[in-house]
């Protein structure tokens, strides 16, 4: 089992990761111009995201991940997580049905996120750790 401090850490590696990655395609494109001024109280969770990108699968199945990695009550390393047209699936083992709800409720709550297909992440005695 993974310690908090562990996944704390490569929670923040994916962020920052993300965040570089981003800024770079960003910086790439010499006619974007600053985003107006958004008044993000009204805005929730789910809204924010990084940058002014559009939302791709790729940033939404980096975004579950490392918020599965940082959460204390899911094993974001047994979980798995593929993003098509957002459509986020998740598969692997976790040890309880509480486990799997979390994982799920985790993933819906990503911006551009449409569904989650969570059929192939199973409970099971033997993810117990």
């Amino acid at each position: 089992m993974m310690s908090n401090t562990t996944r704390t850490l490569i929670a923040s590696a994916l962020t920052l990761a993300l965040a570089l990655s981003s800024s770079a395609a960003f910086a790439k494109d010499p006619a974007a111009k600053s985003p107006p001024k958004t008044d993000h109280s009204a805005m929730t969770h789910a809204d924010r995201h990084d940058s002014n990108e559009p939302v791709t699968d790729s940033w939404i199945t980096t975004k579950v991940k490392a918020d599965l990695l940082a959460s204390s009550n899911v094993p974001g390393t047994e979980i798995k997580v593929e993003t098509v047209n957002g459509v986020v699936s998740l598969s692997g083992a976790v040890a309880t049905q509480a486990e799997k709800d979390k994982a799920v409720t985790t993933a819906k709550g990503i911006k551009g996120v449409t569904r989650v297909d969570a059929a192939a992440l199973k409970v099971s005695a033997a993810a117990k750790r």
